[in-house]
């Protein structure tokens, strides 16, 4: 599946998703799909559909064609053994080796540090799902090339959340850019050719708080908790449009 942007498409990426889509995006936006490439997107491209949750990849032959990659967030673990799982890991090395470019995010995120050596598993702190503000550590950002240009980037930054897993240890190589007084890795790098993001930088309010409707549905979280984490969401608002200019800047640089 493809959509072009109009025009000549001059680039291309793919999004690798795993999650299927829920009821109320495929109703809101047609899909996770759009979601990801109204954020990211822009005039001219080609983005390309990849479900790899349903075991749908890329062929190994075409890997070239494709500027860059983005894997999605989901329900499953990323430090679990589906076989569809285990193939996103070994796709990622492969993407690595070629110096492709990969964002990942939340579940995406976690995937690239198991794939290339680091650590994950449930988070100590337990869920965190709502606004969080993630505290810029690096001390030289300016050695990320995706950075360099965002005027006046500030020190801390809001972000949507949603995850009952973390990142225990990045991979050798790799540096932490950002964490948060809940999540020691909110996002990673290594090299300039992968990032990792815990939060969702392509997440609506909409999205989130029906998202949270169905957990508490499901009984995977409780109500005070579903309160609390839609009370942040009325207090303050993400900082989307500087998130989504970091991933564009990341996948295009």
């Amino acid at each position: 599946m493809k959509v072009e942007a109009g025009g000549e498409a001059q680039k291309r990426y793919a999004l690798l998703l795993a999650a299927r889509d829920s009821e109320y995006v495929e109703k809101a936006y047609g899909g996770y799909f759009n979601v990801f490439v109204a954020a990211f997107g822009e005039e001219g491209e080609t983005w390309d559909l990849f479900r790899v949750v349903e075991g749908e990849f890329p062929k190994m032959e075409e890997l070239d064609k494709y500027d860059g990659f983005v894997v999605s967030g989901s329900p499953h673990d990323a430090y679990g053994n589906d076989l569809w799982i285990l193939r996103l890991c070994f796709l990622v090395q492969i993407l690595h080796v070629m110096h492709k470019k990969v964002l990942g995010i939340c579940f995406g995120h976690q995937v690239l540090c198991r794939a290339l050596g680091g650590k994950v598993g449930k988070a100590y702190g337990g869920w965190d799902i709502g606004l969080r503000k993630v505290k810029m550590v690096l001390e030289d950002l300016s050695s990320c090339k995706f950075l360099q240009g965002l005027e006046q980037l500030p020190s801390t930054l809001t972000i949507v959340e949603c995850h009952q897993d973390e990142v225990w240890e990045i991979p050798m190589g790799a540096e932490v850019i950002a964490c948060s007084d809940k999540t020691g890795v909110e996002m990673f790098r290594l090299g300039d050719n992968l990032l990792g993001i815990q939060g969702h930088p392509e997440y609506t309010k909409d999205i989130l708080c029906n998202l949270i409707d169905r957990l508490l549905n499901s009984n995977c979280i409780e109500c005070g908790f579903a309160e609390d984490a839609r009370a942040t969401m009325e207090a303050a608002e993400a900082d989307r449009e500087l998130w989504e200019k970091i991933c564009k800047k990341f996948l295009k640089g």
